[in-house]
């Protein structure tokens, strides 16, 4: 799939309305909410009534073959309006290269949209409609097209664009899905559940209180499709993922643990690392409430580090300094945070990273603990640098989780969960390798599940490291310990690793066939892709098949293990 070269499809979706998908067959950008690396698609649309109007047009990875298969379709010079959901300094290209074709384009976006667009463009008088929800624009035709801002911390301009004439609601960045192929809709939708469920944990979960504002509002427009800035059009699932959005928003609302994640990014790479540790976060059980300081009020931010259990800082490095946005917020969180609270730093910068260490050291200062060692990046992060911030935000969820059990006290296993306990299953490493990234966790919950083909399923807790690279597709070596030498393999594989460090260390290994690790002190191995997997409680239940094995020693035994409880390892 990665081979083919990239396209723009061209399909109409409704009266006067069509679409272009400039699609990427691999993985498009080093953000976490692309690492399936199933490819994407940037969905851009063009509305013909007496007026044309164009939609989200992509980024300058796909200027070039955008703009040829726009001008093969449509009259570049006749476009009245290019309307913008949220604005992406990635677009300014193919925003100039439309201008210098059509001058007479007058841009449409929200009033943050608006302040944005001026300087990727480095044109403070380029025309701007400004939409703040009550206003509309009339195309002719019956296309009286209305909008619907709904901000949140990572997307302060985003903005809604619904047609009432052929009931189209331009979604951006809701209801997406980074998948890249020839279904322009999503026929057959419960096969991308969850790619489209990863999507919204990456991208969505840590603004859940945001997004259930804008379920609100979209909820007013009664819509037959959802045109989405990523992967298919919705409109067979279109109930079921609207009532998933509420689902897993409130998920998060009602979480018992919140952490304060503030930032401040100015190219956009601490937005990124933000994002990939509020995935850690969220995908432990524990909520995260984002806050973009640069457009947050301050009584938000106190208000937010108030209610939480901890609190994680990031910024970028502007001149030697953290911008005053963040200086600001980190005053409010000193003055508002008792100091057992646990904090976090993070942050990117080009040459120097004084704000990093500015905000560390009055953390340290003031007495607070840190949840993971702070994490600093020079210039953009790599898959690398994003799994292991991804691992610091799980172990500082991990971390807040453990110290609210210590309060609470540990209460004796009752006699159902000792039984559970009593389930036998063999002891197990599964470790996988995808590039440069490599994980591995002990497991138990390990079950024969198909003959033909050999198939089985392994439970994965959402907070384990190796999580990430269990999704569809993934291959991993699954290793049977042997009885007799298992003890040094568990106790090894049992203790906690810090973000980024090498589960391997000191483990005689050798590679599969798939690239994953295989213990030399294994009885025996199995390689394996996984197929699909389904969410069960505060575990992933992957099913996966076997495509390759052997067995080590022929005289071993397997380890098995018993557990003394069936509410904890």
């Amino acid at each position: 799939m990665s081979t083919k070269p990239r396209d723009v499809q061209v399909f109409p979706i409704a009266t006067d309305t069509t679409v272009l998908r400039s699609r990427s067959w691999s993985r498009l950008r080093f953000e976490i909410e692309y690492a399936l690396a199933k490819g994407t698609t940037a969905n851009s649309y063009v509305i013909q009534g007496d007026k044309l109007a164009l939609i989200d047009p992509p980024g300058e990875t796909f200027t070039q073959i955008y703009l040829d298969a726009l001008q093969q379709r449509f009259d570049i010079k006749a476009i009245d309006y290019v309307i913008l959901g949220h604005i992406n300094p990635n677009r300014a290209a193919t925003l100039k290269a439309l201008l210098e074709v059509a001058p007479q384009i007058t841009f449409v976006c929200s009033n943050p949209g608006a302040i944005a667009l001026r300087g990727a463009l480095e044109n403070p008088d380029v025309p701007i409609l400004v939409m703040r929800g009550d206003e509309t624009l009339n195309l002719g035709k019956g296309h009286d097209l209305q909008f619907i801002p709904t901000p949140n911390p990572r997307y302060a301009d985003l903005l809604c664009t619904y047609d009432p004439q052929t009931e189209i609601l331009y979604t951006d960045k809701f209801f997406g899905a980074h998948i890249c192929g020839d279904q322009v809709f999503d026929e057959g939708w419960e096969s991308i559940n969850e790619d489209r469920r990863y999507y919204f944990d990456c991208l969505m979960a840590p603004h859940a209180r945001q997004v259930e504002t804008a379920l609100d509002k979209l909820a007013d427009f009664p819509a037959r499709i959802y045109a989405t800035g990523h992967g298919p059009l919705v409109r067979y699932a279109l109930i079921e993922l609207t009532k998933a959005y509420r689902e897993w928003s409130q998920q998060q609302t009602s979480a018992d643990l919140t952490v304060a994640l503030i930032y401040a990014s100015a190219y956009g790479n601490t937005a990124t690392l933000a994002q990939a540790i509020a995935r850690g976060i969220t995908k432990a059980g524990v909520a995260v409430e984002s806050i973009n300081c640069e457009f947050t009020d301050p009584e938000d931010i106190r208000a937010a580090v108030e209610k939480s259990a901890g609190f994680v800082m990031g910024s970028p490095t502007l001149g030697g300094h953290a911008p005053t946005p963040v200086q600001t917020a980190l005053g409010i969180v000193l003055a508002t945070a008792t100091n057992n609270k646990l904090a976090g730093v993070f942050g990117s910068f080009g040459w120097s990273g004084e704000a990093v260490d500015l905000i560390e050291s009055k953390l340290k200062d003031a007495g607070y603990r840190f949840g993971f060692d702070t994490i600093r990046v020079k210039f953009k992060p790599n898959d690398v640098t994003l799994q292991l911030c991804e691992e610091a935000g799980t172990d500082f969820a991990q971390a807040l989780k453990k110290a609210r059990k210590v309060r609470s006290q540990s209460v004796p296993a009752t006699t159902v969960e000792q039984a559970v306990g009593r389930i036998v299953g063999s002891l197990c490493v599964l470790t996988s390798k995808q590039e440069d990234i490599s994980s591995a966790m002990l497991a138990s919950w390990v079950s024969q599940a198909s003959f033909s083909p050999p198939g089985l399923t392994i439970a994965v807790a959402k907070d384990r490291a190796v999580e990430s690279l269990m999704h569809s597709g993934n291959k991993f070596v699954l290793n049977i310990l042997q009885e007799g030498n298992h003890l040094g393999l568990m106790k090894h594989f049992l203790k906690p690793f810090g973000p980024g460090q090498d589960r391997f260390a000191g483990v005689a290994t050798q590679e599969a066939e798939n690239g994953s690790p295989v213990l030399n002190d294994a009885l025996a191995y199995l390689e394996c892709s996984v197929k699909n997997r389904m969410e069960s409680g505060d575990h992933w239940l992957v099913y996966a098949t076997v495509e390759n094995g052997k067995v080590l020693n022929q005289d071993g035994v397997t380890a098995l293990h018993h557990r003394k409880s069936g509410t904890h390892y």
